[in-house]
């Protein structure tokens, strides 16, 4: 088996004449986290998109756990891959967003486990026992009766995250997930996520926090203009002296967590 849980390789992406992301070659090892840093339209959501097959990249490949994605084949045996392939694929990866986009009418527990009765068809009691433990993983057991409204952005992002790992993916994709809360909030989103890490799952994180990239990340990759410019250890990405546009991308963006950076 690959030590690799997703490769991407020579992927590009186009809306229309707009070049989003131009010939991407990375590779997140199994058990790892990869921090996706960069400016705002740097191609960094849209990457991750492509990654969890919500976008389809316009050319290139991409491997999920060694296993091909949205299409089987070279060249000329090229072919889209059948609804039944892509979704044992896709079944590997859960995804986070920026907006928690939980159901308003349900509780925190039937939040979680409303997937695992749909897509996994599990009796109610099965589905809601694999939902508390993973609202107890997440810190929030005692909040599982209470609907979205009633909890902290905080504490519904935790809900998402209960929610994506209760279809147990082997893959972890985060985009942007503490954009949408209070710098008070964000903590108890990154502690669970620093858990997981620890845990060994992988996972692969577009963030604006770049204390979070410098100390959880196993590789920070720089996107600019559509471009991966690098994709490397911390210690290497954020080393002085600093890569010129990196430096420039630093010096200009206010983030607390930035401070640790020497």
């Amino acid at each position: 088996m690959t030590d690799h849980a997703i490769v991407a390789t020579h992927v590009s992406k186009q809306f229309g004449d707009t070049v989003v992301l131009r010939d991407i070659n990375m590779e997140v090892e199994r058990g790892k986290v990869s921090c996706l840093i960069g400016p705002s339209g740097s191609g960094k959501s849209t990457l991750l998109r492509c990654i969890a097959f919500l976008e389809q990249a316009t050319s290139g490949t991409i491997l999920v756990e060694g296993q091909p994605l949205g299409f089987v084949g070279d060249g000329k045996d090229r072919r889209r891959q059948s609804p039944a392939e892509l979704r044992k694929v896709r079944s590997k990866i859960g995804m986070v967003f920026q907006q928690f986009n939980l159901w308003p009418h349900m509780t925190a527990l039937g939040n979680v486990s409303a997937a695992l009765r749909r897509v996994r068809g599990m009796s109610r009691s099965e589905a809601e026992d694999r939902a508390m433990r993973q609202l107890d993983h997440v810190g929030l057991k005692e909040r599982a009766g209470h609907y979205p409204s009633q909890l902290s952005g905080g504490q519904q992002q935790r809900v998402a995250i209960a929610r994506a790992l209760a279809l147990d993916p082997t893959i972890m994709l985060f985009d942007e997930p503490t954009s949408a809360l209070d710098p008070e909030l964000t903590g108890e989103v990154l502690s669970v996520m620093r858990e997981l890490a620890a845990e060994g799952m992988t996972m692969v994180v577009v963030t604006h926090e770049i204390g979070f990239a410098a100390s959880v990340g196993h590789k920070v990759a720089f996107l600019d203009g559509g471009k991966l410019l690098f994709h490397d250890t911390p210690e290497a990405v954020f080393q002085k002296p600093r890569e010129p546009r990196l430096e420039q991308f630093l010096d200009t963006y206010l983030d607390r967590g930035a401070a640790m950076l020497k």
